[in-house]
């Protein structure tokens, strides 16, 4: 895979969570005040790694670096980040109550 499909490749991932992280968000903010208190850190949370992700798109946009080895293990370290923060939002806010799964 050259470096372009791959930089292209890489924002459609990133636009993938940060759809998951939206819809997380969008979740939290329907439950019960008490409920979204608790939630209150994780989501805020959630909404920097959103930021960091509209950060991310638009640099694979707009460049594409030809040595991209240190930039794709940060971003590989990043993702694995928001998939366990979105899977910990998810259980806190329970899974079986909205019927959701696995990422």
């Amino acid at each position: 895979m050259d470096i372009k499909s791959y930089c292209e490749s890489v924002g459609i991932e990133l636009t993938g969570w940060k759809a998951k992280l939206y819809d997380v968000i969008r979740r939290s903010e329907k439950l019960a005040d008490n409920d979204k208190d608790n939630l209150d850190p994780m989501v805020a949370e959630l909404k920097d790694m959103v930021d960091d992700l509209d950060e991310r798109i638009a640099t694979l946009a707009r460049e594409c670096p030809a040595e991209w080895s240190g930039e794709k293990s940060e971003i590989d370290g990043k993702m694995s980040k928001v998939n366990d923060k979105w899977k910990e939002v998810w259980g806190a806010m329970g899974e079986s109550e909205y019927g959701i799964g696995g990422a």
